[in-house]
């Protein structure tokens, strides 16, 4: 398969929607500002948007997978189904780790390989350094975000740092062409 279509890969919780500790509650789904119009603009400007996201609480049991589906439902609900190309959820907890969990690349892999998508071209935005890694692992040039739990992760391998969702864009459409 040819990798034709550039990415925009996505950390679900304090990302996109507010950080709730093991969200299970479907009314507790806020999308964070400038997400909906963000993911617009990747869309317009031809990036697939693609969720990546840890549900570590599922293996845990503090989550049900019909209630992890019931947050997403609301998710896409909120945001527009048409906003997002594809979602991958990795339920594995870090004392069972999976290569699909992050920070492993399993999951931005699988997507690569499903949606024909040229990582080179691709970027990853999520809050916590797991995020970053699985990008960097992944060959994906990765922003960390001050939102979710952002705020006081190091910045150390984020290729940037944005205040928000917003500004990752805005980070992404102007140095989209360059590494």
């Amino acid at each position: 398969m040819i990798a034709h279509h550039p990415a925009v890969f996505l950390d679900r919780d304090g990302t996109l929607m507010e950080e709730v500790h093991y969200c299970n509650d479907p009314a507790k789904v806020r999308i964070l500002e400038g997400v909906r119009e963000g993911l617009l603009r990747l869309q317009q400007a031809g990036f697939r948007n693609i969720i990546v996201t840890n549900q570590s609480g599922i293996a845990r049991g503090v989550i049900s997978l019909a209630q992890y589906e019931a947050v997403q439902a609301r998710l896409f609900e909120l945001l527009g189904h048409h906003l997002i190309d594809a979602t991958y959820f990795c339920a594995e907890g870090p004392d069972n780790p999976s290569p699909r969990r992050k920070p492993g690349p399993g999951m931005l892999w699988e997507a690569r390989d499903a949606h024909a998508l040229d990582l080179t071209r691709s970027w990853l935005i999520g809050d916590k350094t797991s995020d970053i890694q699985s990008g960097l692992a992944a060959g994906v040039r990765s922003i960390l975000v001050h939102t979710g739990y952002g705020a006081t992760e190091p910045p150390d391998a984020a290729c940037h740092v944005a205040k928000d969702f917003a500004c990752a864009v805005d980070f992404i459409l102007n140095h989209r062409d360059g590494r």
